[in-house]
């Protein structure tokens, strides 16, 4: 299936100058990986503190690839330079998480939006990385498989505050967005169990 994780190999190759930088610097994989769970959660809370105007959206689809760019980079940084620790494990995912709610949550803030499909989208994403952690524990690698992983819901909600932030998107029209993003959801958790399961019965 494909998703756009796939592109991450490419995207970490343009990235490994600036990673370098850093540890040069002295800055470590688990900072970079907090500066993106602060940042997520610090655009939260101006966009929504500024919804009434629209175009204030504009900071979501700038940080959701600031976000991507420090995910490759902690990546970078714990792979390439030494820096895998078990606590980075833990930060990993636990930071991506909280994030991924943050930015969503900033979607209850626009009065037509139906909260109960938000706070829907918000669970199924966190089911969706909770099956691909769940790959190591049937004894395979943690499964990254799409339509809806995290850098594919990192380009889709980007792309719809675009829309917001331009005044392309009628704001009725991200109910019908969020219900679509709700079934590609669905799909990635079943198909994240299914490749994970297939893979365990072939080691």
């Amino acid at each position: 299936m494909l998703s756009i994780y796939q592109l991450k190999p490419k995207f970490q190759a343009i990235l490994r100058p600036y990673a370098n930088f850093l540890y040069k610097a002295n800055i470590t994989a688990n900072q970079v990986t907090l500066t993106a769970c602060f940042g997520s959660i610090l655009i939260a809370l101006v966009v929504g503190a500024l919804v009434t105007y629209q175009w204030i959206f504009f900071l979501v689809p700038i940080w959701m690839f600031i976000r991507m760019a420090l995910n490759a980079i902690d990546g970078i940084l714990a792979k390439e330079y030494n820096q895998q620790t078990n606590l980075g494990a833990y930060l990993n995912e636990i930071c991506d998480v909280v994030s991924d709610s943050a930015l969503l949550f900033i979607f209850t803030t626009i009065d037509v939006v139906n909260n109960d499909l938000v706070i829907l989208v918000i669970l199924l994403s966190l089911l969706t990385e909770y099956s691909g952690v769940l790959g190591i524990m049937v004894g395979v690698s943690r499964r990254y498989d799409g339509p809806m992983g995290k850098s594919d819901r990192a380009f889709a909600f980007g792309a719809i505050s675009l829309a917001i932030a331009t005044y392309l998107l009628p704001l009725n029209w991200i109910n019908i967005l969020l219900s679509i993003i709700s079934i590609l959801l669905i799909y990635t958790i079943i198909n994240r169990i299914r490749k994970g399961i297939l893979d365990a019965q072939k080691s």
